[in-house]
C-alpha cells in the first residue's frame, strides 16, 4: 500500500467513529477478543481528525473491556487512492461527509460506508493492506481476561 501511514498506539477516546455498531456483530467479536486475549487487527484511522474509517466494531469492544489505548493505522484519508464505496451498492457518502458526520457526532448507521485503496491492478478493502497487531489486551490498559469474561 503506497498511502501514507503510521502505527500508532492512540488513547481509544480520541477516536471519532462516523457509524454506528451492530450489537450481534459486536457480541461476537468480544466474545473472541476476551477468548483469545488478543487484538488481531488494528483500527484503521485519518491521521488529521483521528476519524475511524476501518475498525468501529473493535473500538467499541475495547472500550467495553476498559481499555484505554488501541493499535491505529493513521492514514492519510485525503489521499485520492482510499476511495469510499457502499456495501449495499447505493450512492455511498463522500469523504467529507464522513469526516463532518463524525466530528459532528451524527453517526450513519453500521456498514454505511466500505473504504477500498484503489491502484493499478485493482482495489481492496483497507482492512487486508494493514497487517496484524496481535497484542495483548493487557497491554492496551484492558481488564484481565478473567474481568473481561464477567463482564460479557
Amino acid at each position: 500500500m503506497s498511502i501514507v501511514r503510521k502505527h500508532a498506539l492512540v488513547n481509544i477516546n480520541e477516536l471519532r467513529p462516523h457509524e454506528e455498531i451492530d450489537e450481534k456483530h459486536l457480541e461476537e467479536l468480544l466474545e473472541e477478543i476476551v477468548r483469545d486475549g488478543i487484538l488481531k487487527k488494528p483500527v484503521v484511522a485519518d491521521r488529521e481528525t483521528l476519524v475511524v474509517i476501518d475498525g468501529h466494531h473493535r473500538v467499541e469492544a475495547l472500550k467495553r473491556i476498559g481499555a484505554s489505548k488501541i493499535p491505529v493505522v493513521l492514514v492519510d484519508y485525503g489521499d485520492p487512492k482510499i476511495v469510499v464505496k457502499s456495501w449495499n451498492g447505493s450512492p455511498p457518502p463522500s469523504k467529507d461527509e464522513v469526516v463532518e458526520r463524525a466530528l459532528k457526532g451524527r453517526l450513519f448507521p453500521p456498514k454505511t460506508t466500505r473504504h477500498v485503496v484503489v491502484e493499478e491492478g485493482g482495489e481492496k478493502h483497507v482492512s487486508e493492506l494493514v497487517g496484524e497487531a496481535n497484542v495483548p489486551l493487557t497491554s492496551l490498559g484492558a481488564r484481565s481476561s478473567r474481568a473481561a469474561r464477567r463482564a460479557l
